[in-house]
């Protein structure tokens, strides 16, 4: 006699395939594939010549590949090569764009962070009367559009005759931004007080306990703040404008935009152009994937309070 097999529940629950999950993955992929899509596109005209650009601006591969969009924009060929392969006999200062860049990022970052993390340690452990309606106050500043400051920041920059310098770009965001001061003071309320309280006993003091035991035990939030400063500072383009005339102040963005100005009688150098702005996006790129995770699990933890 046959042996009759029987299907339990969770045999059946066990063979079923899984529709909700390969619909959630198919889903992501797209989302992926079409956030990624615009970075093979750059990559993809970057590695072209602008005659073939013209010829076949529909093929997905690029046309005619070549290198010399990278050379123009890194200031290797001369105006003659330029011109002839369709670009702009002006070039582009690459390397001095990029410094002014890399030093604008770095001072907006490092003051900012530093002056930040004190006043949110004074928002978050010091108590003095009014603190938490000056917080308030201070927090509502979130709600003003940027653009209603760059008037008022530019008549006091021209004032200080900081104009065309490094450091008038710098300034207005130099100091901290209610944002900054928001995030960590949110980490610093979940710090254990009975930490501080031991370094009290020890005969430490508020300064010491901030930069011996608070800063050390906020390093995540701070790096993940940090990156996420210099990555806004490095993309930061309209305020630059306003400030910078030359090219002893004028920074990455800025100089893309003055090296698209620089159209030549046939047609705007796409190669070139594409090939600068994927030089410039690569650090931070390359920034954000080294730091993604612990800005997001930073993120997260902050805002569990």
């Amino acid at each position: 006699m046959a042996a009759v097999t029987t299907t339990t529940p969770t045999t059946l629950r066990q063979r079923r395939f899984p529709f909700g999950r390969a619909a959630a993955w198919t889903v992501m992929g797209l989302i992926v594939l079409i956030t990624l899509l615009p970075f093979y596109w750059i990559l993809r005209t970057a590695l072209s010549t602008n005659a073939g650009l013209s010829a076949d601006p529909t093929n997905p591969l690029p046309v005619d590949l070549t290198t010399s969009g990278f050379e123009r924009a890194l200031g290797l060929q001369s105006a003659e090569e330029a011109v002839a392969q369709g670009g702009a006999g002006g070039g582009l200062d690459f390397w001095r764009y990029l410094l002014n860049s890399v030093l604008v990022s770095t001072l907006i970052t490092g003051c900012q962070i530093f002056f930040s993390a004190m006043a949110a340690y004074a928002f978050s452990r010091l108590r003095w009367r009014g603190r938490d309606k000056v917080f308030g106050l201070f927090l509502a500043g979130m709600m003003v559009p940027a653009i209603f400051t760059l008037l008022p920041n530019f008549v006091l920059i021209k004032q200080l005759h900081l104009i065309d310098t490094l450091l008038g770009i710098a300034l207005p965001t130099m100091f901290m931004t209610p944002f900054a001061v928001f995030f960590l003071r949110q980490f610093f309320m979940n710090i254990p007080k009975e930490v501080e309280e031991a370094a009290l006993l020890d005969g430490a003091g508020k300064i010491k306990i901030f930069f011996r035991v608070v800063l050390p035990m906020a390093s995540t939030p701070i790096i993940t703040l940090a990156v996420l400063t210099y990555i806004t500072s490095w993309n930061d383009y309209f305020w630059p404008l306003m400030v910078s005339y030359s090219d002893s102040s004028r920074v990455l963005t800025v100089a893309l935009a003055v090296f698209r100005a620089q159209t030549p009688q046939t047609g705007v150098d796409w190669s070139g152009l594409m090939a600068a702005t994927l030089i410039a996006a690569l650090p931070m790129l390359v920034l954000f994937a080294c730091f993604a995770r612990r800005i997001v699990s930073s993120i997260g933890f902050t805002g569990i309070k």
